[in-house]
């Protein structure tokens, strides 16, 4: 079961998602700490390491270079910056016995404990606008409008049949809030409670069930619920059905099946169901020119073919959909990166709020490197995918480091705070005991989310 189970497995495409992920997290982890570190020495504190990965049990790489140490280190959980006088994850009590020194964190105002605090959580939401910014300028955007698709939507997944949506489903409004843009639906989709839709010509609302992300974590991840339709593109043809043989070929574009037309994809199976072993006759266009070709079914009522997803401009170009795109300057692309991250943190605080609402089963779906390494591009290396899910992931990570969790950077910001509005400041030992409290948390998080990943804990699987 093993041996067949690690057959399976596309090598390659786990390879190119987890380098992805490693450079995406490397290049957040490093900006991050450089958010605390910049602070700290700009406040004359001696900061003894800067560290890419966790330096537990060895570390791979280190140089001292003036009074800090340099390294990667072998647990790949983040990294850290050790700042003299701070009670952080290194957990150094000996330092924090001697007495205070002027170099050191707590001697430090309370105003610029703060600074050094927020540093990392500011530095990584400047990222974020930066990223998404020159993604923009480099890039442009372009989008699908719903008021373009005016056959509906293909409704992908069985889930859509409970929740009542079907393909044609021409979709007015979530939450009473119009959708512009199809690439906005997916997650107005994902957090709404009502869809507005227009079926036939007769306006409905679909009420979505509370649990409805639970559904989907236990009917297994998807990509999407629903895509646009596309027309029925013939991709690799299997060799063993008569498909093949009849002459089927890639590229060839479906234009009906037994002299009924047939204009998009999702039309093929309903025209082909229940007639397992019947011989039908294909409409074919090759390259502008019909042609008529005869095959016998599968024993699962199929023709025998993947379909071909094809580019927005090939969509463009057979007058499917209609595109909009949209160019930015060097400035422009400025105020419209900060608008960008706005809505992707907007749509991770309206996420997150699922999460800890245990009636939506949302907190089954949480995922750890497994799922992140997942988001990104198998078969190839995309500049402008990477670029923006690690933009987004920026926007995460400075989120969730906000959180008021003691070893986290939220946590300290909170004991910062108190001391700042009561004028005490939490003793160390007090502060070290949080740590260790705030450490197993995080453990458990991390382990939790992770044995979803591979074990499937907490979805019942």
């Amino acid at each position: 079961m093993m041996n067949t189970f690690l057959l399976d497995i596309n090598w390659s495409a786990v390879g190119l998602q987890a380098a992805q992920l490693i450079l995406s997290l490397s290049i957040l982890v490093i900006m991050h700490e450089l958010g605390h570190f910049i602070p700290a020495k700009l406040f004359k504190c001696r900061v003894e390491k800067f560290y890419l990965f966790f330096d537990w049990p060895i570390s791979l790489v280190k140089k001292k270079i003036g009074e800090t140490v340099y390294g990667i280190g072998l647990l790949p959980l983040g990294g850290y910056v050790k700042i003299a006088g701070m009670v952080d994850e290194s957990m150094d009590k000996e330092q924090m016995k001697q007495p205070a020194q002027p170099w050191e964190f707590r001697s430090k105002p309370a105003w610029q404990r703060l600074i050094i605090m927020i540093g990392g959580v500011t530095v990584n939401v400047l990222l974020a606008f930066l990223i998404y910014a020159m993604t923009l300028y480099t890039w442009g955007e372009t989008k699908l409008p719903v008021a373009n698709m005016k056959d509906g939507i293909w409704a992908v997944d069985s889930l859509n049949q409970q929740l009542g949506l079907q393909t044609g489903d021409k979709i007015l409004a979530v939450n009473n809030q119009p959708v512009t843009y199809f690439e906005d639906l997916p997650a107005a989709l994902l957090l709404g409670e009502t869809i507005t839709i227009d079926r036939g010509g007769e306006k409905k609302t679909i009420t979505v069930p509370v649990n409805f992300i639970e559904q989907i974590v236990e009917q297994g991840k998807r990509t999407s619920l629903v895509l646009p339709r596309i027309p029925a593109i013939v991709g690799e043809v299997a060799d063993s059905l008569y498909a093949k043989k009849a002459g089927l070929l890639e590229k060839d574009i479906i234009r009906s099946i037994d002299d009924k037309p047939v204009r998009y994809f999702d039309e093929v199976k309903p025209l082909l169901a229940g007639r397992a072993g019947d011989t039908i006759r294909l409409g074919v266009d090759r390259d502008g020119q019909l042609v008529t070709l005869t095959t016998v079914l599968s024993a699962d009522a199929s023709i025998g073919f993947r379909p071909a997803l094809p580019s927005m401009d090939e969509l463009e170009k057979a007058g499917v959909y209609s595109f909009e795109t949209r160019t930015y300057g060097f400035f422009a692309s400025f105020p419209a990166g900060v608008s960008k991250t706005i809505d992707k943190l907007n749509f991770y605080v309206q996420q997150f709020k699922k999460i800890l609402n245990p009636s939506t089963g949302a907190y089954k779906g949480i995922g750890g490197f497994k799922s992140m390494g997942s988001i990104f591009p198998k078969n190839e290396w995309n500049w402008e995918v990477f670029w923006n899910i690690t933009a987004f992931f920026s926007i995460v990570l400075a989120f969730m480091n906000l959180l008021p969790i003691p070893a986290l950077d939220g946590g300290h910001v909170v004991f910062t705070l108190y001391e700042m509005i009561t004028g005490r400041k939490p003793s160390d030992k007090f502060l070290e005991y949080a740590q260790i409290v705030g450490m197993v948390i995080l453990l458990g998080l991390i382990l939790y989310a992770n044995g979803n990943d591979w074990l499937g804990w907490g979805k019942g699987k």
